[in-house]
Formats: structure tokens, sequence, C-alpha cells
């Protein structure tokens, strides 16, 4: 027989709690990778499993400590790069008046080597290009072929890279409109950003040489005579036709990347014997300044690049996305107002090669100018264009879904308002917070046993429910951690843990609303049966406002907290959701079931007490509405 209308279908709740608990698993078991054991483990912060740590120290013209505005603009900026790869918990602080510290937990030394990139975008016009010819040098100390070894950062993997415009924008413009989209010159692979350290001369003189010392430096390497010979050329000499030319010049291979940048970017181009390796060794920011012209190195090649006419500024938002036509990952790129017409007349400019700036060796296939797409030091791309672009553009090359999104990140969160670099990268040891892992978990364990124990204790049958409760809340969370550290990089830290332990006691808190008010039913008369739902009814609406006021205190405190103790608050929300879910699902339900069977009725087995214990002499109970009188 079916229930009559409006009774409790305690079935419904339990089969729509076992369904969560199967799509939840199903996650964890078909959305990880590796081993049984490795799918079932949640994403550990710094304080449990270790990571590295890096100093970023700033470097400014003068050589002196920045202001403290912009070494906290930087440190948001790049708290807020580190956030994006998802709630990560980075630890990012300053420390004392020119360094960063970013602390990340596992493996990230990849992760840590791109935060402290400036990330300034250029576009700019290639005017020449020349091969790099420093092999020719007579004992170059450089190498004089660009390293092979891979840069973390996502533009070093962009081979032949080309910023594309959207398919909107390829068939609009002046004389080009119609015209297809750029497309990349042949070029060999661009030469990996070197690491921020590798650019420091020996005894670490890069943080205290301003840049007129190093040019001091640089005169009294080469001389004067190479100096002046070098000062005089336009264009490399051509050593097919004197190959001893390159001999004067053999001085230039020894100066060192602050050196390299404090020349005059002529220089850099015209002197055969500076590298490309020297070049890429440049101090972080050497050619950020929009108003000069500036050289750096596509694969084995040197570009000679216009002043900067679309800066990043310019760029109002950008976004990892999958290329419908080419189905490979590309930076899209979206122009602000001003920014869109820079492009346009920027692309104008290069499709007309307006007053015949770009040198032959610079034209593409075509028979156009290129325009070089440059982040930081490095080249990520310099397409030909084929066309005057009126809509926005995207930055494709060998981009997977992780290297995408960080340089999109990069460019969002916009450039650092200060040049880094970076230190040592250090290995931060788990012992300690291995034993502090142990520890938060024994502490988790007692307390829990505790709570079970006092619940048997007290309430008897209804204390199987709270140990029932507990352990598929215990589940919940288990698995929702797991899943959220694939998704959103939660980091489980100990702050975390110490937000789970005190939701158990917010959980214990709606036993004990809900089995009291059972009770005061049960003492106003009513049948243990028909005490159940009443009992609900009147507890829901506390046990609801009493987590509700939880969830919004580890809101704020998430929102206004900073480091370790968004853990905790996200942890305690988390935790506090999912236990109303098994209220709803599990709690109730299984309530409604119980008060059908027998056991239920019997004052020692249930753990109602002596409210089930009156003699039939006892007095009725007062009705509890006052309006109705006694006979």
């Amino acid at each position: 027989m079916a229930p009559p209308q409006g009774q409790m279908r305690p079935g419904r709740q339990l089969a729509v709690l076992a369904l969560l608990f199967v799509v939840l698993y199903l996650l964890v078991f078909l959305g990880g990778s590796g081993s049984i054991k490795d799918r079932l483990e949640p994403k550990l912060g710094l304080d449990l499993i270790g990571g590295s740590r890096v100093t970023y120290t700033a470097t400014t013209a003068n050589g002196q400590a920045p202001q403290a505005d912009q070494l906290e603009e930087a440190r948001q900026i790049i708290e807020s790069r580190a956030n994006a790869y998802g709630v990560s918990e980075a630890e990012v602080v300053t420390e004392g008046d020119k360094n960063i510290v970013v602390s990340l937990a596992g493996e990230s030394d990849d992760a840590l080597a791109n935060l402290g990139q400036a990330a300034e975008l250029r576009f700019r016009k290639v005017l020449k290009i020349t091969a790099d010819s420093s092999a020719a040098a007579v004992a170059p100390t450089a190498s004089a072929t660009p390293s092979g070894t891979a840069s973390p950062a996502p533009s070093a993997s962009a081979t032949g890279a080309a910023a594309t415009p959207a398919p909107s924008a390829s068939a609009t413009g002046g004389q080009g409109g119609g015209a297809p989209a750029p497309s990349a010159s042949p070029s060999a692979t661009p030469t990996p950003t070197p690491s921020a350290t590798s650019s420091a001369p020996a005894g670490g003189e890069t943080g205290t040489r301003t840049q007129e010392q190093a040019l001091a430096d640089a005169k009294r390497k080469v001389g004067d005579a190479a100096w002046a010979a070098a000062s005089a050329l336009e264009n490399p000499p051509d050593l097919s036709a004197d190959p001893t030319a390159v001999q004067q010049f053999a001085a230039f291979s020894k100066l060192d990347g602050p050196e390299v940048a404090a020349l005059d970017p002529k220089m850099q181009y015209s002197v055969p014997t500076i590298s490309c390796a020297q070049l890429d060794s440049r101090p972080p920011g050497s050619i950020q300044d929009p108003s000069k012209q500036a050289v750096s190195c596509e694969g084995p090649q040197k570009l000679f690049l216009d002043v900067a006419k679309v800066l990043g500024t310019d760029v109002s938002d950008a976004s990892g996305v999958l290329d419908q036509q080419g189905g490979d990952w590309v930076v899209s790129l979206d122009f602000t107002g001003d920014g869109q017409k820079k492009w346009t007349a920027l692309t104008r400019e290069a499709y007309e090669n307006t007053g015949g700036t770009c040198d032959a060796s610079a034209l593409g296939d075509q028979g156009k100018c290129r325009v070089a797409v440059v982040l930081d030091n490095q080249v990520i791309s310099s397409p030909e264009i084929q066309g005057v672009l009126t809509g926005d553009s995207q930055i494709t090359g060998s981009f997977n879904s992780k290297t995408a999104n960080e340089l999109a990140g990069k460019l969002r969160y916009g450039a650092l308002p200060l040049t880094f670099t970076q230190q040592e990268v250090q290995n931060v040891s788990a012992t300690l917070g291995t034993e502090h892992l142990k520890a938060g978990l024994l502490a988790a364990g007692i307390g829990m046993l505790l709570v079970i124990i006092y619940s048997f204790f007290y309430y008897r049958l209804l204390g199987t429910v709270i140990f029932l409760s507990l352990i598929l809340s215990g589940l919940l969370v288990f698995g929702a951690l797991i899943v959220l550290g694939r998704q959103i990089g939660y980091t489980l830290n100990l702050a975390g843990i110490a937000g789970f332990i005190v939701s158990l006691g917010v959980a214990a808190d709606s036993f004990v609303i809900y089995f009291e008010r059972l009770k005061d039913e049960i003492r106003d008369g009513r049948s243990p049966r028909s005490a159940v739902p009443r009992a609900w009814a009147r507890a829901r609406r506390t046990i609801i406002s009493a987590n509700a006021i939880t969830i919004m205190a580890a809101v704020v405190l998430y929102i206004v907290s900073v480091g370790t103790v968004k853990g905790f608050a996200f942890a305690l929300g988390l935790a506090t959701i999912l236990d109303l879910v098994v209220v709803f699902l599990f709690r109730h339900p299984i309530m409604t079931m119980f008060a059908r069977t027998r056991a239920f009725l019997s004052p020692r087995v249930s753990g109602l007490g002596r409210v089930l214990e009156k003699e039939p002499t006892d007095p009725p109970a007062k009705p509890s509405n006052p309006r109705v009188k006694e006979a």
C-alpha cells in the first residue's frame, strides 16, 4: 500500500545519497591516473609533503630598493598567477625591501620559474634580420649556438609560432581587406628562455651593478679600437667578402648578459660576435622600454625590432582556447578600444611597408613586413602580416592546455611593475609536516572516537545514526578533496585539517538539536513514530540556521584572509555543506525508518530513556496549544 499523501518516502532520499556517492567516486577512480593508491591520494600542501621555495629579488636601473607600493603590487600579481593554477595555497610574501618569497607544494619548479617573469608583452615590427654568425668568432666564451635546454616558459615551446588574427578580423581592413590570415614565416625553433639565474655574472653582480657600470665594464673589456669600429657599424659586416673582419670584434664574445644589455641596439645587432646566447642571457626587462628599438633572437637569427606600438596594456583579456580551425591550443587576445586602433594601424603599416622601413631581409614570402610578438626578452613569433587587421588576434604555436593558460594568465593579470632575478630554488623538507599530519589525523580520530563513544552511551540505538552519519560525511569529504584537488588545485594543509576537525563539533550539535527535540515531542504525549516528523520540522530550522551561520563565517574568513587561513575557511565551509547533505539525505530518512521498528519503542535500546517509561497512572501531558482547555 502506498503511504498516505504527504508522508515521507525515506527510500527516495537514501537513493539520491547513494547516487551522489556513485558519481563522486566514479570521478575519483576514473578521473585520476596511476594505481588505485595514487587515485585515492588528495593533493597535500607544503607543510605536509614539502615543496619548493624561491626568492625573487627586484632589480632597478639605479641599483636602489624599489618603492614599497611597487613591491606590494608585484607580490599581488605573482600571487594571482600562482592562484591561477587553482586553490593551491601558494605562499607569497615580501621579505625585506626588495625580495618576494614564493612557496609551492609538491613538484613545482616549473611553476616557480614562470611566476616571476615580467610578462611585458610588446608588438614590434621587424626591421632587419641577420644570421647569428658568432661561430666565426675567435675563441668565443659564449656558446656559438643557442642553448638547447627547454625552458619551462610556455613561449619556449612555440615552434614557428604565429600571431593569427581571429577569423572575423581577417576579412576586414583597408588594402588588405579579404586577405588571408597572417602566417608564420619559416623559422627555426626559437631560442629557449634561459633561467633567470643564468643572467647573473660571477659574483652575483646583477643586483648591484647599474647599467652605466655595465656599459663601462663592456668598454674596458673590448678596448677602444674595437669599440670605435663597432660604433661605426650600421649593419653586420659581410664576412663572406672579408672573413678576417670578425677578428677585431672577437672581444665582444666575452661580454656577459648585463654588459650586452647596456650596448646600443644597433651594436647588439651589427657586431657579428655577439651571439644569441649572450642576448638571451640579458637580465629581465632589458628590452621592455617601448620607445626604444630592440634586438632579440628567433632561432639562429637576430631580429632588429622597431619601437613597440602595441603593448600588453592594450590587451583587455587573454585566454587559452582550442582553435576551432586547426585544433591546436592558442592564446586568444582581446584588445581595448584604443588598443584595437593601435593594432589596426600597426598591421596597416606592416602590410604596406610604410616608408620602406622593413629591410628586404625582414620581408616574408609575400613581400610583406613581419610583426614580432615579444614577451619579455624573447620573440614568441614573428608572422608576416598579409592584411590590415581590425579584429582581435591569437598567439599560436606548440602550446598545450597548460602552457596556453599559463601564458594567458600572465597577460590577463598584467605585467609586473618591477623586474626580478630568480635566486636558487630551495627544496622544503616534509619531515616536520609528516609528523604534523600524523598528529592531526590522530587528533581527528580520537575526537571522532570520543563523539561516537559518548553517542552510544547516551543515545544507544540513536548513536548508530550518529556513527553512520559521521562515516558518510567523512567519505564525502575525502572524495570531494580528491576531486577538488584535480579540478581546481585545492591543497589540503594543516589548517585545512583543523577546519575538518572543527566541523565535527558542528555536526555533533545538529544531532543534539534533533534528538532533544524528539524527546520533547514524546514528553508532550506523542508516540515515537509521530514524534519523529514533528521533531524534524522543529529542529530543521535551527540546524539550517546554525549551519548557514557557520558557512557564512567561513566564506567571509576565506575572502578576507590570506595564506593558510584560507585553507581552514575552505575546509570548514566544505565540511559544513556536506554535513547538511547528510542531514537531509540520510539522518532524517533513517530516523523515519527506525521509528517504524519495534526496537525504537524500547527505552533501553532506543536511547530515549525515561521519556518512554511513563506509567499508566501518569497524568496525560497538557496540550501544547494553550487555547485548548480541559473538559
